[in-house]
């Protein structure tokens, strides 16, 4: 409505609302709110007021659902991007495989050491690469065998592997292996090899006589029972130590008895089945034993001579 100068000013009241059009209401919003009869209904008016927050949430895509996965995928048949290499792995040492005679054809035999009427023979698989080279049994330096000796009380002092020919004279002990030839280690010999190798030691045994034979190495004297019995040994069968009732070269009819058999530990540095300490273990009664024999025999628990020529040199290794 229009209102000239000087006219006075007319008040709108409650009825006069009702006639305003809809492009006034705005206006009269602003005049409820300033009015503090009427807060109520301000609030009223407040639950239909626009949210300009939320218009601009109304523009934006929904947030999809989120999975986490503990792995990326990738495309298998995405060859572009070259696949991230793993980390370089332990070098492991290859395991052998069998290797023929012919291919230490052109290395040395080692000699048996044995004399009859020893108090025990050694038995040791074959020899190595560097036993076969130096022409000493045990003479790689991670073998335990001369240590095994000595810690065990078999000797007296730690012999090195060049006095392996001292050791009837000055010990009452030999040495000798159930395969001649020599071979990287014993993954290169066969089964049969190995189980061929029984009568030939057998008949050693029988022409030396010594007291007891002790096998350096569970997988000897499998290979004997395997020649002796046509079976694989079962678990249950095998033990360390003596082996009860079981003779070694025996003699059908009459005669000598055989020798009783001992099984220790293989003394390889390969073989790593058993800690040291459970190995000296499994020595230490054959050596007491050795030594109770001596003592018996000859009058001391130690050397036999007078030990000219023994090296008692400390070894790098001790």
């Amino acid at each position: 409505m229009t209102r000239t100068r000087g006219q006075p000013k007319r008040e709108i009241d409650v009825e006069d609302e009702n006639a305003l059009d809809d492009g006034n209401d705005h206006e009269a919003t602003e005049r409820a709110t300033s009015d503090d009869g009427n807060v109520a209904f301000k609030s009223r008016i407040e639950r239909f007021q626009y949210d300009s927050k939320n218009a601009e949430g109304d523009d934006k895509k929904p947030t999809p659902y989120k999975i986490t996965r503990k792995r990326p995928l990738t495309d298998n048949n995405d060859v572009s991007k070259p696949a991230s290499s793993p980390s370089p792995a332990k070098k492991r040492r290859q395991s052998s495989r069998y290797a023929p005679p012919t291919k230490y054809a052109h290395l040395p035999k080692l000699l048996d050491i044995i004399e009859p009427d020893l108090i025990c023979v050694f038995v040791g698989t074959n020899p190595g690469i560097r036993t076969a080279t130096a022409g000493h049994a045990y003479a790689h330096p991670s073998n335990l065998f001369w240590k095994l000796l000595a810690s065990s009380g078999c000797t007296d002092v730690r012999l090195r592997p060049e006095n392996d020919v001292d050791l009837p004279q000055w010990y009452a002990m030999g040495n000798t292996n159930i395969v001649e030839r020599p071979s990287k280690d014993a993954a290169e010999l066969s089964k049969a090899e190995m189980a061929a190798g029984t009568p030939i030691l057998e008949e050693k045994v029988r022409k030396y006589k010594p007291e007891a034979v002790c096998i350096v190495g569970k997988g000897i004297w499998e290979a004997v029972w395997r020649w002796r019995y046509k079976r694989e040994i079962k678990k249950a069968e095998f033990k360390w130590g003596w082996q009860d009732d079981e003779r070694m070269g025996k003699k059908e009819e009459g005669g000598w008895e055989g020798a009783r058999v001992y099984v220790t530990s293989s003394t390889s540095g390969l073989s790593a089945s058993l800690k040291p300490p459970e190995k000296e273990a499994i020595w230490k009664p054959f050596g007491d034993w050795v030594k109770s024999r001596r003592l018996e025999r000859f009058g001391t628990e130690g050397r036999l001579a007078d030990g000219a020529g023994v090296s008692q040199t400390p070894l790098a290794s001790e």
